[in-house]
């Protein structure tokens, strides 16, 4: 937010404006209620590894992240280039390999790789597209410097709090909308559907397509709901479809109803009990022959996992090269292999100084952050790297980029990353901005919400400003205060 000379940056001026403007009385309330809005409306995640059934909201601060046009840009080219060579690969990887047989990728990171489907070799998607839907983590570094933590090409999740989280600060700061010229975000739900029935094997101008969800008990329910509710599609579970003479139906008090895309939020392992684990309650019985024979398509295509494992991660600025013929724009962080004995020394060398990572780990689980770790811990680490050092990858400990957030003690600086949604059909889509995940613990890295991280809202900064105008002038509401937050929406039956 601010320059080396102690001035604000340009897309945040206006920003600190309203902040100098607003009494501290205000922001404390605007603060609390729209946390407890969040709590009362059911806009919350499941906390795996506590007590069954426990919820919590994501703290959201007020502060939003400005991104200026220009950089945001720069982030939009090489997100299309790195998802447009992540989907060449898995085509690759399911087919004939080229990539390998290139000597650029080794056939084992696929063949041995826990995420490998055999059963989705061979298949032949749509437009050849595998990832219609990515959220590729990202670090500021410098002015116009990003690196890509990781790719997440299986089930990402998040994107419903970059529309809530929007939503809210309309009414918190719509004079901060119609004077700055933000990019809006709301049109991502049609976007999505659009792109979710691009996709589908069949001719019909409007393909029927369902959000598969695990239920309720599942940490992102919340989200599968929301979503379902903003396309305007049905939110099934698994019990709700069947396969009929190799199609998809879906039970309707109007009878069968064919299906033709399904936007899954089931890992690939509980998809399909005949196909894969056979005690999966989750899954459809014979889906996997149905995508094989183009009766239906499945989103994210089945076995993606390949292309968002962080060993297959180090691999995809060659994936660039080789499918583009194009230099990467976004540059991978400098990643040792744990495989590799050379790094695989250095890493045991430099425990307290590195962030080691397990391959398929997620949500800030199974890593080590080695300099805010206690000796402890560094051994227990070294311990477990020792043992399989195959199944972790180490990075240097990076000086990410900091936003001014909300603390006890007032306004502080505290690290983001952020996390950009592409979705790739017939055309590709970056909805402007996207999640902005913070580390609210002083001095953390690690920004995941199982973690205690939060978030903001993400907002790209640019002119002309008549367009964004419009748009917020359409949810222009006075400043939120307590009690004076609007009411509740209905999402899948359930408040939201």
């Amino acid at each position: 937010m601010t320059l080396a000379d102690g001035g604000v940056r340009g897309p945040y001026r206006d920003v600190a404006e309203w902040l100098r403007r607003m009494p501290a009385e205000r922001v404390a309330a605007a603060r609390h209620e729209v946390n407890q809005f969040y709590r009362r409306h059911g806009i919350t995640f499941g906390a795996y590894g506590a007590a069954e059934g426990h919820e919590t909201t994501i703290p959201f601060d007020i502060i939003p992240r400005v991104i200026d046009w220009s950089e945001w840009q720069f982030l939009h080219d090489g997100l299309v280039q790195r998802v447009k060579a992540l989907n060449a690969f898995l085509a690759d990887a399911y087919s004939t390999r080229e990539i390998c047989r290139a000597g650029v990728v080794p056939e084992e990171q696929i063949l041995r790789n826990a995420e490998f489907v055999p059963m989705a070799q061979g298949l032949t998607l749509p437009g050849g597209i595998h990832t219609q839907i990515a959220g590729i983590d990202l670090v500021r570094v410098g002015e116009r410097q990003f690196h890509v933590l990781e790719d997440n090409v299986r089930t990402p999740s998040g994107v419903s709090y970059v529309l809530e989280n929007r939503e809210m600060m309309m009414r918190l700061a719509p004079d901060l909308f119609s004077g700055m010229g933000i990019l809006p975000v709301a049109n991502y739900t049609e976007e999505l559907l659009a792109t979710l029935r691009s996709v589908s094997f069949s001719d019909d101008a409007e393909p029927n397509v369902v959000l598969l969800t695990p239920g309720h008990y599942n940490s992102a329910y919340f989200e599968h709901a929301f979503l379902a509710d903003e396309m305007g599609i049905e939110l099934v579970k698994g019990s709700d479809l069947f396969v009929d003479e190799g199609r998809v139906f879906m039970r309707t008090p109007r009878g069968p109803q064919r299906v033709d895309v399904i936007y899954r939020r089931i890992d690939d392992a509980f998809l399909d009990p005949l196909a894969m684990r056979p005690d999966s309650m989750l899954g459809v019985a014979g889906l996997v022959g149905a995508v094989r024979a183009r009766k239906v398509n499945v989103v994210n295509a089945l076995g993606n996992g390949v292309a968002d494992d962080k060993s297959t991660y180090t691999f995809v600025p060659d994936m660039i090269e080789f499918y583009l013929g194009e230099k990467p724009i976004l540059d991978n962080v400098p990643t040792w292999r744990g495989d590799r004995p050379d790094d695989l020394k250095y890493m045991l060398a430099h425990l307290p100084e590195i962030v080691v990572k397990e391959i398929h780990g997620a949500g800030g689980k199974g890593m080590l952050v080695g300099p805010t770790s206690s000796r402890a811990e560094v051994e227990e680490f070294r311990a477990l790297l020792l043992a399989r050092p195959d199944n972790y990858i180490a990075q240097p400990t990076l000086a990410l980029s900091t936003c001014p957030t909300f603390v006890q003690s007032g306004v502080a600086p505290r690290h983001v990353d952020l996390r950009p949604y592409v979705l790739s059909g017939r055309k590709t889509t970056i909805v402007p901005g996207g999640l902005t995940r913070v580390a609210l613990k002083e001095g953390s890295l690690v920004v995941n919400s199982s973690q205690g991280g939060g978030t903001k809202d993400t907002w790209v900064w640019a002119r002309p400003r008549a367009r964004t105008a419009r748009h917020a002038e359409q949810h222009r509401q006075e400043p939120v205060l307590a009690g004076a937050l609007p009411a509740a929406r209905q999402v899948g039956g359930a408040p939201a």
